[in-house]
């Protein structure tokens, strides 16, 4: 079977309601992102970070695998697929996609603060005074902006591996994700699904699909047949 590597991003999960991604005022939900997002602000103020988390949550739990999700998990009869997302939330799981590969963390995982190596699961909300097992307060398992994203390395051998490759909803501006691209061999085809299709000039074999995920999707087969 041919291997198709996915790299989705906020958009994908925006059409089934959760609007994920950091807006053009500088803003996230109406949170600056350095309030909410950093070590430094848990450090600083854990029970607006707390709250921001339980919040998003509560809004994942509510959300539903909307078609591209569910076209995703059905490339899964012809293909072997693996999904690289930079979203936090469970949807490609709730799909029925088999492998997932969170670059950012998952929102229903938890840890202790100085220990990411073991996670819990976790449904409900996280307060300040909720400890791990080892006494430590826990926080949620999302990778924040100035730390290590530690699924890099094993994303970048799937890329490197990769027979085609599909990116839906990302705007390719966060790093070190939005490099990815980079390890793809330049004969792979490129599909590029968004409905504002990012700057993918450098690369060869684009094909761009300058649509919405659940619309897009409908083109995307039609390309997908002729590679079985």
């Amino acid at each position: 079977m041919k291997k198709i590597v996915v790299l989705t991003g906020a958009g994908i999960s925006a059409e089934s309601g959760l609007k994920t991604f950091r807006d053009s005022d500088g803003l996230w939900q109406g949170y600056n992102i350095e309030d909410v997002a950093t070590p430094r602000a848990f450090a600083k103020n854990p029970e607006l970070v707390l709250e921001f988390y339980n919040m998003r949550r509560r809004e994942v739990a509510k959300a539903q695998p909307n078609d591209a999700h569910l076209f995703l998990k059905d490339l899964e009869k012809d293909f072997e697929v693996t999904i690289v997302t930079q979203n936090i939330d469970d949807l490609h799981e709730r799909a029925g996609s088999q492998k997932v590969i969170h670059l950012h963390g998952e929102i229903f995982r938890m840890c202790a603060v100085n220990d990411k190596s073991k996670t819990f699961p976790i449904k409900g909300d996280i307060k300040v005074g909720d400890v791990a097992p080892n006494g430590q307060q826990l926080r949620p398992f999302i990778v924040w902006f100035e730390e290590a994203v530690p699924m890099m390395e094993i994303a970048t051998d799937y890329f490197r591996r990769a027979d085609i490759f599909i990116l839906i909803g990302t705007s390719l501006q966060v790093y070190p994700a939005a490099g990815l691209m980079n390890y793809l061999n330049a004969e792979t085809p490129k599909f590029i699904l968004d409905k504002n299709l990012p700057p993918v000039k450098d690369y060869t074999n684009i094909f761009p699909i300058e649509q919405p995920a659940t619309q897009g999707i409908t083109a995307l087969k039609q390309y997908l047949e002729e590679l079985k």
